[in-house]
């Protein structure tokens, strides 16, 4: 070996970088193919999910295309809903009748498919996402029967779809306004109620974050309360009208409670400020005078600062609030019967509140000394109060007072 030589590792070879190559997508192969299994089985979706089972096809790469074909026939031209050139079958979704007996078979057709290949789900999702965001360019029969599917696929609890998927696509503005959204989330929830609760609705609601966006539903210009109870009562969904009214008036509520807290406790406002946003809340919010009532007492209590311990303290600091604050409920227990729910409240509440059971007398008496509660009230609710939270203990407690009530009542 010459000396001059640079020693070299035996055996060795030079590696050379390999390319990545891709085999091209073939979506015009692939669509004849499924097709073709449509045609061979005469569209039995039983016997075309058992072929499709065994068949070697390339469902993670063409899974869009796959989808196609279950809900059109055949492909779709890329980024729309028309379609496209290439072969067809005529035993799709949108070739069926627009009613739940007949798009039925095709939810648990799909259903046996994910349960085989379960990552077909995001293909899934591509596709009605697409088609729902485009529902203008369908026909009104073809919405009818996308509405009557995606209200099953949640109904038959197809494997893996989230809600959302279906309700966010559903909030384009031109698709609201045209008042296409409505009408595709109406039969959504009538064919969803048939087999389902109101609960179960308003659990997939929740899931799919639309459970305070109802309105949203609605066309701008028909987006209150009256308007979505008017339409879905036509509908016959008076159930869910309900559940918006109520969900409605607690957000109300909470708002209200909200402001009247920051005034009391943050501000330390005037009572005459408080009465006043008091009744604009109202007018505002067209709440109940009963309501209001139950607002009030709510507030007046959270805003106590309540000793963990001392029982004295409790005390005191719930006579002091009743006392700071007698003008505020004077102002809005104008009758008997809305200060015969003020002791409802205080019986509740004293109830429920072990560092308050053993307050209710002082209380009563206390609003009795504020003229906030009259003599007749309080011996209505002594001789016949209806709340039976706590009432013979209560009852108990009071007679004290109710005797002096009865005697200073003769002695007049």
């Amino acid at each position: 070996m010459n000396s001059k030589e640079k020693p070299t590792l035996g055996g060795t070879r030079i590696k050379t970088r390999k390319r990545s190559i891709a085999a091209p997508l073939d979506t015009a192969t692939f669509t004849v193919a499924v097709v073709q299994i449509y045609l061979d089985n005469a569209g039995d979706l039983e016997a075309v999910a058992k072929t499709i089972e065994s068949a070697n096809l390339d469902f993670s790469r063409y899974g869009d295309t796959f989808f196609e074909v279950i809900f059109t026939g055949g492909r779709t031209q890329p980024g729309t809903i028309k379609p496209d050139e290439g072969e067809r079958h005529s035993y799709s979704v949108l070739d069926c009748e627009p009613n739940r007996e007949d798009i039925l078979p095709f939810v648990l057709y799909i259903q046996k498919i994910l349960r085989r290949r379960p990552f077909l789900i995001k293909y899934l999702e591509n596709v009605m996402r697409r088609f729902l965001q485009s529902l203008e360019l369908f026909e009104e029969n073809d919405k009818k029967k996308l509405a009557i599917f995606t209200a099953l696929t949640f109904s038959q609890k197809l494997s893996g779809l989230p809600p959302e998927t279906v309700f966010q696509p559903l909030l384009k503005d031109n698709l609201v306004a045209k008042g296409l959204v409505l009408s595709f989330i109406t039969e959504f929830f009538k064919v969803y109620l048939i087999d389902n609760s109101l609960d179960d609705l308003i659990s997939l609601l929740k899931r799919g974050k639309m459970e305070d966006k109802l309105l949203d539903f609605l066309p701008s210009a028909k987006r209150s309360v009256e308007c979505f109870s008017e339409h879905f009562s036509k509908e016959g969904l008076t159930a869910l009208v309900e559940f918006n009214e109520k969900k409605i008036f607690e957000v109300k509520v909470k708002e209200i409670k909200s402001a009247l807290t920051t005034q009391i406790v943050e501000e330390e406002a005037d009572i005459s400020e408080v009465i006043d946003t008091v009744k604009q809340r109202i007018k505002d919010a067209k709440l109940p005078d009963i309501e209001v009532v139950r607002i009030l007492w709510d507030v007046l209590m959270d805003s106590v600062q309540w000793s963990g311990k001392n029982q004295q303290q409790n005390t005191n600091a719930a006579l002091r609030q009743v006392k700071t604050w007698s003008k505020l409920l004077n102002t809005f227990c104008t009758n008997g019967r809305l200060e015969l729910e003020l002791i409802y409240k205080v019986q509740i509440q004293c109830y429920e509140d072990a560092k308050l059971m053993k307050l209710f007398p002082e209380i009563v008496r206390s609003l009795y000394d504020q003229d906030v509660l009259a003599e007749d009230t309080i011996l209505l609710w002594f001789r016949k109060g209806a709340n039976p939270k706590g009432r013979q203990t209560f009852v108990k407690a009071l007679e004290p007072f109710v005797k002096w009530l009865e005697e200073a009542e003769e002695e007049d």
